[in-house]
């Protein structure tokens, strides 16, 4: 009998603070109109030193593990996917590991490819299930990071923090990963990146952009071939593309995703087999239709649009979006995903929503997370971006959730916040 895996559960975390984009528009002298048409955006999570990648991890893992009583015992992995690790050498998973006082006799690493990082976490989760290797016990698997390009830049607006957890197992009751049927892209490019010593990234904003799109071409065809090899899409009077009931998207910002939309129905519209002869242009303009971008993808960014660039997190972010919103509509049926990470990998995958999903959003607590938030003005979000990361504020941490305290002897301590 073939082996059901995927995501079991999940669970978000996001800094106490964020700024309102349109006070940050007002702030620099820009149209507000920029940042909320042009870039999708709403709010920008800000998070202080004391919430750095390892404190919104070991809280969205806590969470993920609480609100679903799992067993302690239950986890055999756990793997961060991150590119705002605090050390060299010590991964952030080791720190959560220590923090939420999990087992000894389990595996423990991070997974970085920028942006990717989290998804290739979650495949070496689910091929380690699927292979049997994992003799019935599960996996935690955390995307967390901080998005930091500084005051006053061009990336200014596209910052963004936080963290998402996915409990990963044979009881896949939010989705069921179609194992094997991803397709993968991969190439060395700079399109993005950042030097050793460094907080912010450097970014050819351009060039990335065309770098995601082709590498996203590359994935989804890869992916299509193995669908259709397996009779899970078809070449018929609908796009194999749009036989997905949603496609979720990387999203660096959210106008991101009606870019990659356009892209990957440009591939279908491009491959179809014995096709009238048409222009590039006539198949681009189909490609853009805003009703198959509304219907697919639209539903997925609205906590994307609230939190942020959230690096390794934003795929996992707009799935916990999407199920927040429609698990109940979405059940039995097959989505799509497609990661990206700078450098470059991309992987398309797909699977299909569980019965039990709107249970396990239910459960997951998405709008107490985002209401527990604080906004402030734009003069106190520059302040917060100007403190030294090494020495966080003395902030009591809330309930449930972890926080750097200090740096010790080059020991990073965290400290978490009592039940109420």
């Amino acid at each position: 009998m073939k082996r059901l895996v995927g995501i079991e559960a999940l669970a978000i975390a996001a800094p106490r603070r964020y700024v309102d984009i349109e006070d940050l528009a007002r702030a620099r002298g820009v149209d507000p109109a920029k940042y909320t048409a042009g870039l999708g955006a709403r709010e920008m999570a800000v998070a202080d030193p004391g919430e750095d990648s390892v404190a919104l991890a070991a809280t969205a893992a806590a969470r993920v593990l609480r609100t679903n009583d799992v067993d302690p015992a239950r986890i055999g992995m756990l793997v961060v996917g991150t590119e705002t690790g605090v050390d060299h050498s010590k991964p952030v998973a080791s720190h959560v590991q220590g923090l939420l006082k999990l087992p000894r006799g389990m595996r423990v690493f991070d997974t970085q490819h920028a942006c990717y990082g989290g998804t290739a976490g979650l495949m070496a989760a689910v091929e380690w299930i699927a292979s049997g290797a994992a003799a019935g016990r599960s996996a935690l698997v955390v995307c967390s990071d901080i998005a930091r390009y500084g005051l006053n830049t061009a990336g200014e607006p596209t910052q963004g923090a936080g963290a998402v957890a996915l409990l990963v197992s044979e009881q896949p009751d939010l989705l069921a990963v179609d194992v094997g049927l991803n397709g993968v892209c991969s190439m060395d490019v700079y399109d993005f990146w950042r030097p050793l010593g460094r907080r912010e990234a450097v970014v050819d904003g351009h060039y990335s952009i065309q770098c995601y799109l082709e590498a996203l071409s590359s994935a989804y065809r890869g992916w299509r071939e193995r669908a259709l090899a397996h009779e899970v899409v078809r070449w018929g009077p609908s796009l194999p593309g749009e036989q997905l009931a949603r496609v979720l998207y990387h999203v660096p910002f959210c106008k991101m995703a009606r870019k990659a939309h356009t892209q990957l129905r440009l591939c279908d519209l491009e491959d179809v087999p014995n096709a009238p002869a048409t222009t590039a242009e006539a198949r681009e303009e189909r490609a853009k239709a805003a009703s198959s971008y509304e219907a697919q993808v639209a539903s997925s960014l609205g906590l994307n649009a609230r939190i942020g660039n959230v690096y390794t997190a934003s795929l996992y972010l707009a799935l916990a979006g999407l199920l927040h919103g429609e698990a109940d509509t979405l059940a039995g049926q097959r989505i799509g995903l497609l990661s990206y990470g700078s450098g470059c990998a991309a992987e398309f995958y797909s699977g299909v929503v569980g019965e039990k999903a709107a249970r396990r959003m239910a459960q997951a607590g998405v709008e107490a997370v985002m209401a527990s938030r604080e906004r402030i003005s734009v003069v106190e979000y520059e302040r917060i971006m100007n403190l030294p990361y090494e020495a966080p504020e003395p902030l009591a941490p809330a309930a449930g959730t972890f926080r750097l305290a200090e740096i010790r002897d080059h020991k990073r301590i965290y400290v978490e916040g009592a039940a109420s």
